[in-house]
């Protein structure tokens, strides 16, 4: 049971409830942020709105006015 003090310091300053922090583990085969930016601009993760956008972008870069040379 907690002591008179203990009550008396949470009663006046309250009660902390924030998640304890762990230490950071790094998976070394976690995908990287430039690849999945690239899986959605292609539309390749089967989002409707993500393949009509690449659609889209195909058109405009396949007009002879984007085409080089």
């Amino acid at each position: 049971m907690a002591s008179d003090n203990e009550i008396q310091y949470a009663i006046m300053n309250g009660i902390n409830f924030a998640k304890a922090k762990g230490e950071k583990k790094e998976d070394p085969n976690k995908v990287k942020t430039k690849a999945r930016k690239k899986a959605y601009q292609t539309g390749s993760h089967k989002s409707g709105a993500a393949k009509h956008k690449a659609e889209i972008r195909q058109r405009v870069k396949n007009r002879a006015s984007q085409r080089k040379g």
